[in-house]
């Protein structure tokens, strides 16, 4: 099946309850049955961060795959690197069903998951079958149990976990549907997480570059200490945000469900976030920019707000494995147009 195939498929996908579809879209994917990607990056797109090499800046955000079963299958559609978990040291359930709700008139989803997953054994055996000469970046998100964390404990475990077999690693700080998870961004929490993560890396023969997620409901005074926080303790990048529990004036009969709220109201919002950050870190870490990206054109408008590199997640659950390909395409066609030799001579130009 071809990704154009799997597209014309998606309506009747719609059809389901927005959990159930998602899951048969994994069980797809994981079976080789959405194709792959046939066309070519431009090479404006090759983009070097973290000390890595990204064939394009498009990546898949954490959330879509929680359990790692179907990366490599992602990885083939055309995204430049993908973003597996939420992990958790040990297998939860999440919260009850429903818990995932499409707002299709608004272009947007309300989840309440609770990160939901199968536990980090299970996760970093399918990892140890990921091969080493893979067409993307692989990036691996880890957070915490609902019940009995310790997270100076738990955080520090699961980076050594994941380890030989991430690129990077991102510490999950701010999903709204982990009550008090939102509290470790705070300067004195998220400290002593990375500290204790940072005396873990000392010893490990292996320490991909470390990012952090944040949310798009921080305040403006917090933003600063988190950067600093961030630059003091070892890590190497940001993503900016997370979803958002904002309720912009919305048309879905789901806008007044619980939950953290991505796609396209969330653009602006943590476009805006991204840019103050890009101010405050001064090119001293690298932003990839989520929240609200469909088009070539917004993806290019993280990236002038000082994303190095962007993700999607909502974006590709409407429009399906088209996607990396058409925001690929125009996103070096908008590079041409502007007279911009790379990805990286973007950066910020509008922050």
């Amino acid at each position: 099946m071809t990704p154009t195939i799997a597209s014309a498929l998606m309506p009747l996908m719609r059809g389901l309850d927005a959990e159930t579809a998602h899951g048969i879209a994994l069980k797809a994917l994981a079976a080789g049955l959405a194709g792959r990607d046939s066309g070519a990056d431009d090479p404006a797109l090759e983009t070097h961060v973290l000390g890595l090499r990204f064939r394009n800046p498009i990546g898949l955000a954490a959330g879509f795959d929680k359990d790692a079963v179907a990366v490599a299958p992602l990885m083939r559609l055309g995204f430049g690197f993908v973003e597996a978990g939420t992990v958790t040291p040990r297998p939860q359930p999440g919260n009850p069903r429903p818990r995932l709700f499409r707002l299709t008139e608004d272009a947007a989803v309300i989840n309440r998951m609770g990160f939901n997953n199968g536990g980090l054994d299970g996760y970093v055996a399918r990892l140890r079958d990921l091969s080493a000469d893979r067409p993307a970046v692989f990036g691996a998100n880890i957070g915490i149990n609902k019940d009995g964390a310790d997270p100076e404990r738990d955080y520090p475990a699961l980076y050594a976990a994941v380890a030989p077999y991430a690129d990077y690693v991102t510490v999950n700080v701010s999903s709204p549907n982990t009550p008090g998870l939102r509290d470790l961004q705070g300067e004195e929490r998220l400290a002593a997480i990375l500290d204790a993560i940072a005396a873990t890396r000392a010893t490990l023969p292996r320490t991909p570059p470390l990012l952090v997620k944040i949310a798009p409901d921080l305040a403006d005074d917090a933003l600063g200490p988190i950067v600093t926080t961030c630059l003091t303790h070892g890590v190497a990048g940001l993503i900016v945000s997370n979803t958002t529990i904002a309720r912009p004036a919305l048309r879905s009969a789901h806008a007044k469900e619980a939950g953290g709220l991505s796609g396209a109201p969330l653009f602006s919002p943590s476009t805006e976030v991204l840019r103050r950050v890009h101010r405050i870190a001064r090119g001293r870490l690298v932003l990839v920019g989520v929240g609200g990206i469909a088009t070539p054109e917004q993806a290019y408008a993280k990236i002038r707000a000082g994303a190095s590199l962007v993700q999607v997640y909502t974006g590709f659950a409407y429009a399906g494995p088209v996607l990396p390909r058409r925001l690929a395409d125009g996103l070096a066609a908008a590079l041409r147009r502007d007279g911009l030799a790379s990805v990286a001579d973007a950066v910020g130009k509008d922050a």
